[in-house]
């Protein structure tokens, strides 16, 4: 980010209703590294990958599920630090794709790994959950002024991380996975206020919000991963951890 730029231009770029021509408060041009700290940050979610591979190899079993998690971890830093440098279309699918794939698909996992669910159950779960979201992303930007519609989406990933850290039950065999799912959901609604929020503070905090939401989210991942690790090396969590079921 050019700090040095004059307010006016800045004023002018955003257009007169406000709106970030560039998307971000830190991009005021389309230059490689016109967004330093939105994309540096991008090396926490390698950070938490790492991590979370030093205590995958740990375990006495490891778990591929888990590895897979991780590798997509990877994939959403390296799309995310492209489409903070290079945005275009292609850099937005290589931000997008990979966060979208773990959020669904950690979605079936919890279903399977924590509940036991059946295949279909984890099918039609994960399905609804789909819609879920993509009517809450309709909704808000049907509803929502265009400065802050693109987090409606994300909505639906905090009522499923809530919701399933809430829904296990209070049974030893699950209590670390649950403390970790609901401190990933406390972390990821102080995350999405970030995003929402980088916007509206272009004004009074040019550098915006927008990379909170990187370190953050780099925080709730490796919450994710963690509790996928661990529940893997354990006596494994299936449907025999719900009594008459």
């Amino acid at each position: 980010m050019t700090a040095s730029r004059p307010r006016a231009l800045l004023e002018r770029e955003q257009g007169a209703d406000g709106a970030m021509q560039f998307g971000y408060c830190e991009r005021l041009d389309a230059g490689f590294w016109a967004e330093p700290v939105n994309a540096a940050t991008n090396g926490a979610f390698l950070v938490a990958a790492l991590a979370a591979f030093w205590l995958w190899r740990r375990q006495p079993a490891r778990d591929g599920v888990a590895l897979a998690f991780i590798l997509l971890v990877c994939a959403i830093g390296m799309g995310s630090f492209l489409f903070h440098t290079l945005p275009n279309r292609w850099t937005l699918l290589a931000d997008v794709a990979p966060i979208q794939l773990f959020a669904f698909g950690y979605f079936a996992f919890a279903l399977r790994r924590f509940f036991g669910a059946s295949r279909l159950v984890t099918a039609a779960g994960t399905l609804a959950f789909f819609c879920l979201a993509l009517s809450l992303s309709w909704a808000g930007r049907a509803l929502l002024p265009a400065i802050v519609a693109g987090s409606a989406g994300y909505a639906a990933f905090l009522l499923g991380l809530i919701g399933i850290a809430l829904a296990l039950p209070a049974d030893l065999t699950l209590a670390r996975p649950r403390k970790l799912l609901a401190l990933a959901g406390l972390a990821f609604a102080v995350s999405l206020t970030t995003r929402s929020i980088d916007g509206l503070l272009c004004g009074a905090f040019p550098l915006g919000t927008h990379w909170l939401w990187h370190l953050l989210n780099a925080l709730v991942l490796y919450l994710l991963l963690r509790a996928t690790v661990l529940s893997g090396s354990g006596p494994g969590i299936t449907a025999s951890a719900f009594p008459g079921r």
